[in-house]
């Protein structure tokens, strides 16, 4: 087990650049599309809707699999492993998070917008600097939690040769046969990861109720 621990440690950083990577671009799409999704413009909320539906109606390694092979047989497009897997687990967490945009923006009261326009602010003034810092405090559970989710996601992107924590974890139980002990490891590097941000959520939280 602690031959093994660097080559784990190894693999578990690449676990955590895939997902602040992939969580960062999916952060973007998920407040670009959750700010269509409530405009009056049906085209914008059209393309929101379909994006959404289209990702959340098909599985992860599905799309994981269609960006790696599906797009480079169709197109003269090549993509290495581990931009497939950022373009995957970024559109996934991305269809989640314009939800929790939508929900978290919907749950300020709408007299906030007219206020701020009032104000002679314009849309996108009013959404900066009133909407969102409001909204974003009532947002960090679920968005850590989708962070959650796209860390245990990124588990999947082994079927494409990613040697991320979990495949480095079956490459060395592969060729000293201890399962149990390799796995047990794992699972709990897995814990600290998820348990580590879990704390750091809870102090942000604190951090935004004070201020």
């Amino acid at each position: 087990m602690i031959d093994a621990l660097p080559v784990l440690l190894q693999g578990m950083w690449l676990t955590v650049l895939i997902t602040v990577i992939s969580l960062a671009i999916a952060l973007v799409i998920g407040l670009v599309l959750g700010i269509f999704s409530i405009t009056q413009n049906k085209i914008l909320r059209g393309i929101s809707t379909f994006y959404v539906d289209a990702i959340r109606g098909t599985p992860i390694l599905v799309q994981i699999l269609f960006i790696y092979f599906g797009l480079p047989a169709a197109t003269d497009l090549s993509l290495n492993a581990f931009t497939a897997g950022i373009i995957a687990i970024s559109i996934n967490a991305g269809a989640y998070l314009v939800e929790i945009f939508r929900a978290g923006i919907n749950s300020i009261d709408k007299g906030q917008m007219e206020a701020g326009r009032t104000l002679g602010f314009s849309y996108g003034e009013t959404m900066r600097l009133i909407i969102l810092p409001q909204a974003v405090k009532r947002m960090i559970p679920a968005i850590v939690n989708q962070f959650i989710v796209s860390i245990k996601d990124t588990s999947i992107l082994s079927v494409i040769g990613i040697a991320e924590l979990t495949m480095s974890g079956q490459s060395i139980y592969a060729n000293n046969f201890r399962a149990f002990e390799i796995l047990f490891m794992v699972g709990v590097l897995y814990f600290v990861i998820v348990y580590s941000l879990t704390l750091f959520a809870r102090w942000l939280e604190r951090r935004l109720d004070v201020a």
